[in-house]
């Protein structure tokens, strides 16, 4: 499975919110209220993981979350349609610019489902906005640097482990990036950004994930970048938390298994 651009359904809206000089883009599609359907259980907003747009992300999932869901996905600092604008690209800058879409949108609360780099801004939003979230789904994240496989940190192994993006998942981000990107020649620049930046593998102290009071849904693939016994130590630290371990997935494929990330979001949204 790689990152090719699906057909992400037609938003029902965009926009751009202006926070400085980043122009956040953001698309949002309204419940389609399908017959059958039980009422929405809350806006969703989704967050991208690094490198990668709403379409590369979320997709395949929209469809299954609209039905129930208003569902709102922004670009992050530097991803998609949004500029980059040389600010430290972190959990907390970014936590800070969901919150401020979500005052520009009237939204009081809700359900925040993010991949990757987006589950590190997920978990920020937990520590230091709960007030904000109706629950937490962070996908392939981590709350310690150590959580990571050691792939990740062995040169050797890096170049030739299964767990890392493929060859078409990196061309998918670059045509992507091109197609998008207000300045859509320097992919390079800020995926080496982006890449010597641990800005969301840094983590939280112990007293601040058992601070965490929304309900949290750990979710990675079980040939993720995570290992599976760190989404056990998650599921210690923060209070409640569930952990779902995704059979047969790596870290790219794991917002695409619809097939098990439905029945899941659908019964813990709920």
């Amino acid at each position: 499975m790689t990152t090719t651009p699906s057909a992400t359904p037609e938003p029902t809206s965009t926009g751009y919110l202006d926070l400085d000089d980043l122009h956040l883009f953001h698309a949002v599609w309204e419940p389609t209220g399908e017959p059958g359907e039980r009422p929405s259980g809350g806006p969703v907003v989704l967050l991208h993981g690094g490198m990668l747009s709403i379409d590369l992300a979320w997709a395949e999932l929209i469809p299954a979350l609209r039905r129930r869901h208003r569902v709102i996905a922004p670009e992050l600092q530097g991803h998609g349609r949004t500029n980059d604008t040389g600010r430290s690209v972190t959990p907390a800058a970014s936590a800070g610019d969901v919150v401020a879409l979500l005052d520009h949108l009237g939204i009081d609360r809700a359900h925040v489902v993010g991949h990757s780099m987006g589950a590190a801004v997920a978990l920020e939003l937990a520590v230091s906005h709960g007030d904000r979230l109706l629950s937490v789904v962070p996908i392939s994240g981590s709350v310690r640097p150590d959580g990571m496989h050691a792939d990740l940190s062995d040169s050797a192994a890096f170049a030739t482990s299964t767990r890392m993006p493929t060859a078409d998942d990196f061309a998918g981000m670059q045509q992507t990036y091109r197609r998008l990107s207000p300045h859509p020649d320097h992919f390079d620049d800020f995926l080496a950004t982006l890449s010597a930046s641990n800005a969301d593998l840094v983590g939280w102290s112990d007293e601040q994930l058992a601070g965490i009071s929304a309900p949290v849904l750990v979710v990675q693939g079980d040939h993720d970048f995570v290992t599976v016994a760190h989404g056990e130590l998650m599921t210690q630290l923060i209070p409640g938390a569930q952990l779902a371990v995704l059979p047969g997935t790596t870290h790219m494929q794991a917002t695409h298994r619809t097939d098990l990330l439905v029945p899941l979001l659908e019964r813990f949204l709920d």
